[in-house]
């Protein structure tokens, strides 16, 4: 366990300082806020690596995995349908981009709802953010020790310091640079993996992995529906991906998002499948701890160093989305010095609740199902609105995720059994009435 840990530590900080020392060193704003390289953005390539490598967060490889042994290949499947996120946003921001001249998500919300609406959705998103930070940095505490160990803290704290280092150095133009980084190491790392579970000695087959589980609500289709459903508002409460609709050329970012969704889908798919070896094994607890442990410590320290691949590429994309939001979206002061103070205070903030009770704060995370309120503000985006519409319908959201977080909706209205069937069915619910609240006030006017 010992060799293990040192192996983990050296992977951390090696790899850190990799980073710190290609990552570029941001001169000037455009830089900075929009990964501008001698006054070009981002090529599709470089945009769809790091898209599809920020969203591939340490906890969605968890989830995807302990799904797939939990329901089969339909689990990995299912956790992959959040990915159609992309494909849903880079057609509305494009669309925005081309037919309504709006420069950010920010720009069409001031221009449409006013400051207000703005203020609320920036809220909104701080929270995602903030709750970023925690969730991906526990992730990697948990391979060091058990919660309230040293180790477990330890590791926390020197990872975020490390990665906080190489981003404030270069802002979006280093989580880009670093994501493309990231990706390449993720694929490779992802195909040793596969050819590990499928190797001849396994005996596992593909044909065992696409047989194995069963296509009904009770068994993953409750959580796909609903992955689904969310899919037309979840990436519009996540700058990580919004902040890159608006750096290249439309086509180029409309390209960039299509290919994202289809490689986002097909990767988490696949680490599902590290989950649907486990039930065939018969192994129980977190999939890809538990698989990495019976191929021994190089597919365990792999396994690993994926983790802190995912996790410091979306950490790294939390920081630069923060001090946009600051500095940018907000206009508290574009500068150079805004945005890394504002990352460093995100940091700083974020840890913070590593060190408290977690449940504490499940209450407060801003999740898929309490943003579905978003869905008619973009989806219908050219119509005419009245302010009043984007509150009535994020309000309407809200309220619905608080019915899924405190377990209070009808069970009259559940029309599915099985894991998940609430979460399906207040989203159903949820998006027809914030539907309805968005056109409400346009209906009573006429």
């Amino acid at each position: 366990m010992t060799d293990v840990l040192n192996w983990q530590w050296g992977l951390i900080i090696v790899s850190s300082l990799i980073l710190f020392i290609i990552s570029p060193y941001a001169k000037n704003t455009g830089q900075f806020f929009n990964a501008e390289k001698r006054s070009k953005s981002p090529n599709t390539l470089v945009l769809m690596g790091s898209l599809v490598i920020s969203w591939i967060f340490a906890k969605s490889i968890t989830n995807a995995a302990n799904l797939g042994l939990e329901y089969g290949i339909v689990g990995g499947i299912a956790y992959a349908a959040y990915y159609i996120s992309f494909a849903v946003a880079g057609i509305v921001i494009y669309r925005m981009r081309v037919y309504g001249s709006y420069k950010s998500v920010h720009h069409f919300l001031t221009s449409k709802f006013g400051k207000m609406a703005v203020l609320v959705f920036s809220i909104l998103i701080a929270i995602r953010l903030f709750n970023e930070v925690r969730s991906n940095t526990m992730v990697i505490g948990s391979y060091f020790g058990e919660i309230g160990s040293s180790t477990y803290y330890w590791s926390i704290l020197i990872f975020t310091l490390l990665t906080l280092a190489y981003v404030i150095k270069g802002g979006m133009s280093s989580s880009i640079f670093t994501d493309v980084v990231q990706m390449g190491l993720f694929t490779i790392l992802l195909i040793v993996i596969l050819y590990t579970v499928y190797g001849p000695e396994t005996g596992f087959t593909i044909e065992e992995t696409l047989s194995s589980g069963i296509w009904s609500f009770e068994t993953g289709l409750n959580l796909l529906f609903a992955a689904l459903i969310q899919s037309f508002s979840y990436p519009f409460h996540d700058p990580v991906l919004t902040d890159r609709g608006f750096i290249s050329s439309p086509k180029i970012t409309l390209k960039s998002f299509l290919w994202a969704s289809f490689f986002g889908t097909l990767c988490i798919a696949l680490f599902g499948i590290i989950g649907v070896y486990a039930q065939s094994q018969g192994i129980v607890g977190q999939a890809a701890v538990e698989v990495g442990k019976t191929f021994g410590i190089v597919t365990l320290l792999i396994i690993n160093f994926i983790m802190i691949t995912s996790a410091a590429s979306t950490l790294d994309s939390t920081f630069s989305s923060f001090s946009k939001l600051i500095a940018v979206d907000l206009k508290l002061g574009k500068t150079l010095s805004v945005g890394r103070w504002s990352m460093i205070f995100i940091a700083v903030l974020g840890t913070i609740p590593v060190f408290l009770d977690a449940e504490i704060l499940s209450a407060t995370t801003i999740s898929g199902t309490m943003v579905i309120g978003l869905t008619p503000i973009f989806i219908f985006w050219k119509g005419k609105a009245p302010k009043i519409s984007f509150h009535l319908s994020v309000g309407c959201g809200l309220l619905f995720g608080l019915l899924l977080v405190f377990q209070s909706f009808p069970q009259q209205f559940i029309f599915t059994n099985g894991k998940y069937a609430d979460l399906l069915w207040i989203n159903v619910r949820g998006i027809l009435c914030c539907t309805l609240l968005y056109f409400m006030p346009t209906w009573i006017k006429k």
